[in-house]
C-alpha cells in the first residue's frame, strides 16, 4: 500500500516537472519575449496572445515601457512578434500602447 502511494506521489511530481515541449506554444511565447526584450530593451510583463501562424507562430507580448509611479500610470505596449518554426523572431512590430491603468476599449 505505501508503495502504491509512492509510486502515485512520483507520478504527480515528474508531470509538474515537465518541460514544456520544443516548438510548442510555451516555447514560441517564450521565445518571442527573450527575443523582444534582448531587442527593445524594455521588460516584458507578459504574453497576451500565441497562435499558430503559416510557417510558425505569432505570439502578442506586453511589455513595460515607461515605468511610472503609482504604477497605474506606466505606459505598457503591446508587440506582435513573428516567429519561425524553430522559435526564430522573423519580425516585431508594436500594436498598440496604453496605460496600465486603462480598460480595454
Amino acid at each position: 500500500m505505501a508503495e502504491q502511494r509512492r509510486k502515485r506521489a512520483g507520478d504527480s511530481s515528474s508531470a509538474t516537472a515537465r518541460r514544456p515541449r520544443a516548438g510548442g506554444p510555451e516555447h514560441a511565447a517564450r521565445s518571442a519575449s527573450q527575443s523582444l526584450e534582448g531587442l527593445i530593451g524594455h521588460p516584458a510583463e507578459g504574453v497576451s496572445a500565441v497562435r499558430r501562424a503559416d510557417d510558425g507562430w505569432c505570439v502578442v507580448v506586453d511589455v513595460l515601457e515607461v515605468p511610472r509611479i503609482p504604477d497605474t500610470t506606466s505606459l505598457l505596449a503591446s508587440y506582435e512578434v513573428q516567429l519561425d518554426k524553430d522559435g526564430e523572431l522573423l519580425e516585431y512590430r508594436r500594436v498598440r500602447r496604453y496605460r496600465r491603468g486603462a480598460a480595454d476599449e
